[in-house]
């Protein structure tokens, strides 16, 4: 069966073979004459088909290979060979169907991310009822139905009690992952058995499985400078032919020599091997999700030979964790560890900021329960103030620890409060008093009832896969390694002593960085996540972008995005740019 689809796909490749099965037919009946009138008509049928695209190709200033193929076809039927012409025709029809069905199963992985855009969603009206709708239809804030082995077509938070996802095309990871009530989703997952419902937090053309499909769409238009390198030897290559050929008819004084050479010369594989290699390459990176723009990126990974790092959510995982939590000794006799805990994260519940939801983790890590607040208000970056019967929560950093409920008198004393290398300007509270920090760590600062409770002491923590991933690094070639971060220096080196990295350049702005890579000796890949890292990401040879968690702006303009919070992938896309250049070249 999976001979007669390929022989239905490829009409040419098939009469070709029902043609050359006829003339052996006519050979074994004694009809030469015959025979030799249908092989020599239907080649030179074959011979002038692929001249009006070699002719067109020519106009466009494009000298393919072609033209030797079509050339030696002439040739084989002027002296009587029209058994070898069909050979060229089968290698010419055979060859060019053989490339388009490596580079279906190529690109397999790729196309599957296209085949599964869901083009409807179910949305769910306020009375009830449901109604499908274009994806295109869906808002943020929309609540929409999710069927079961559905794909989801808009990020958002999962409302049902529970559901598990198969993110395989998006992550690689085979199993199904469970998400409960509240957990984020995202776009392009595949719902299991059991129909849930989702609030959109995003359009469907915002959603991360339309970037995904936009960064796929281009990776399958791209070809690799590579490939037209091949392509360019098609000139020489056809000239030497030729010389070679009417070299060999001049000495012996037979045309067939002339044909006889460019029969053999004729190189399909060349045709073949770089755009198949090249489609394999991204192939594989995308089933490790790894999305790779184009071809000449593989091309420029092999090359890499300095790789540079963010250190915020690459280096590190991005999302502050709590190290401990230090009790004030005012109030050791009414609070413990984990009372203090349980007071910060139920006044937390009602910030947005990256540090409240750290510390809410923390709590449910340990079982703590949370507590409803009476009253609740966020002062932007400093802190939030919550009123639990019977006492009043102040938590953040200094200056909105110390400042009291919302509309009462400042104390009269200040105190300065140093975190990493920022001064903090703090108002008085009772008992207020500076904690020693190490290197890499931050404190959030905790009040009950006006007193000076304790502090929170957290850390960006460094991810388990850092320091191996550079290691691989080493082992690939990339023989020169740096940060480059906004980040204090103290924290910076830090981190950098712990992978291994004896480069850092710290206190960096946005331009700082592209300077730095500017400066850079050798192809360069930089790898980045926030919006910050967009410039460089752009204005490295190589910009890799995690784009699991990672801005928007960054996976545009990166040339590789790795759709799991994975820097190992890093490293393995280097390696299989390098392993995809070295098929094509060793094929060619």
């Amino acid at each position: 069966m999976r001979i007669l689809r390929f022989l239905q796909r490829y009409p040419l490749v098939t009469a070709t073979l029902a043609v050359g099965l006829a003339v052996a037919v006519l050979l074994l009946a004694g009809q030469e004459p015959v025979a030799r009138w249908m092989g020599s008509v239907y080649s030179l049928a074959v011979a002038a088909k692929v001249s009006v695209g070699m002719v067109r190709d020519v106009l466009h200033g494009h000298w393919g290979i072609d033209i030797l193929a079509v050339t030696a076809i002439v040739a084989t039927v002027a002296v009587g060979e029209y058994g070898a012409s069909l050979i060229i025709c089968l290698m010419l029809t055979g060859g060019g169907a053989l490339e388009d069905f490596a580079e279906r199963r190529a690109t397999r992985e790729l196309s599957a991310l296209l085949d599964r855009v869901p083009g409807t969603a179910h949305l769910c009206r306020p009375d009830g009822s449901l109604a499908e709708v274009p994806v295109g239809d869906v808002a943020v804030g929309d609540e929409v139905l999710l069927r079961p082995s559905e794909v989801l077509a808009v990020d958002g938070i999962l409302l049902s009690e529970a559901a598990d996802f198969d993110e395989s095309s998006l992550t690689g990871e085979p199993l199904p992952v469970a998400h409960w009530a509240g957990d984020p989703v995202v776009s392009g997952v595949l719902n299991g058995n059991v129909a849930v419902r989702i609030r959109a937090t995003a359009a469907a053309a915002d959603s991360q499985y339309a970037r995904i499909v936009a960064l796929v769409r281009e990776a399958a238009a791209s070809r690799a400078p590579v490939v037209r390198l091949a392509d360019r030897y098609a000139v020489p290559f056809t000239l030497f032919a030729y010389l070679l050929g009417g070299l060999g008819w001049w000495i012996s004084g037979d045309p067939a020599r002339f044909a006889e050479v460019l029969v053999v010369a004729t190189p399909c594989p060349l045709l073949i091997a770089a755009p198949v290699a090249f489609m394999g390459g991204m192939s594989r990176a995308a089933k490790r999700g790894i999305i790779v723009k184009n071809g000449g990126t593989l091309e420029r990974l092999a090359r890499v030979r300095t790789a540079a790092f963010d250190k915020t959510g690459t280096l590190t995982h991005g999302t502050p964790q709590l190290i401990e939590v230090r009790v004030a000794p005012g109030i050791a006799d009414r609070f413990d560890a984990d009372a203090l805990l349980r007071l910060a994260a139920s006044a937390e519940q009602y910030s947005s900021h990256v540090v409240a939801a750290s510390v809410m983790r923390a709590a449910a890590a340990r079982g703590l329960g949370l507590v409803p607040a009476s009253v609740a208000s966020e002062e932007a970056t400093n802190g939030v103030h919550a009123v639990f019967d019977p006492a009043t929560v102040l938590v953040g950093l200094p200056a909105g620890t110390a400042s009291g409920p919302p509309g009462a008198d400042p104390p009269s004393t200040r105190l300065d409060v140093r975190v990493g290398k920022r001064r903090w300007i703090g108002q008085h509270c009772r008992g207020m008093a500076e904690y020693p920090l190490g290197e890499g760590e931050m404190a959030v600062y905790l009040a009950v009832s006006g007193e000076f409770a304790g502090v929170l002491v957290m850390s960006d923590v460094l991810r388990e896969d850092a320091a191996p991933t550079l290691a691989r690094l080493d082992r690939l070639g990339v023989t020169r390694r740096l940060m480059l971060t906004g980040d204090a220096a103290g924290t910076a080196n830090h981190i950098a002593r712990r992978v291994g990295l004896t480069e850092v350049r710290a206190d960096l702005l946005p331009q700082d960085k592209v300077r730095e890579i500017a400066h850079a000796a050798g192809p360069v890949m930089m790898v980045g996540d926030g919006v910050n890292d967009a410039p460089v990401l752009a204005a490295a040879d190589v910009g890799v972008a995690m784009g699991a968690k990672g801005a928007t702006a960054a996976s545009e303009s990166a040339d590789v995005v790795i759709m799991t919070d994975d820097i190992s992938k890093a490293a393995l896309a280097v390696e299989i740019g390098q392993r995809t250049v070295r098929v094509a070249l060793e094929s060619i």
